[in-house]
């Protein structure tokens, strides 16, 4: 019975771990897309940011019931978001460039703060997005 209890503790732990190395991948491909975005013109390819929304809309459900489970919902969030927003001040680029340019700024500034917030409460072993 008590070795029962110690595979299971085991076994949460080393999933717990797995969980964190693929939520650090997750936010460091996050973060080189949101520092390029707000660098001029050191853009990546959009490709990264879809590996990384891919990789935690994949593992999401295995977060359920745990403080990373806020992580994955929260990087979901973000990229959503920003996504919108930036199709959104798509149409300020046309009509006037500068308006658009600043919108665009506004909005990698956003997307890199929340990267950052995340990281830091990764980092603590804390979910995101609590007050603090």
């Amino acid at each position: 019975m008590a070795d029962d209890i110690i595979d299971v503790q085991v076994k949460d732990s080393e999933q717990a771990q797995q969980l964190k190395t693929v939520g650090w991948i997750s936010y460091l491909l996050h973060l080189v897309v949101a520092v390029a975005a707000v660098v001029p013109s050191a853009q990546p390819s959009i490709g990264l940011l879809l590996i990384a929304l891919v990789i935690d809309l994949v593992k999401k459900s295995d977060a359920e019931g745990t403080w990373q489970a806020s992580h994955f919902s929260w990087r979901i969030r973000s990229v959503l978001w920003a996504g919108v927003l930036y199709v959104v001040t798509l149409p300020l680029f046309f009509l006037l460039y500068l308006p658009g340019a600043i919108a665009w700024l506004v909005i990698s500034i956003w997307f890199l703060y929340r990267i950052v917030r995340g990281m830091v409460d990764m980092n603590a072993s804390r979910p995101v997005g609590l007050p603090r």
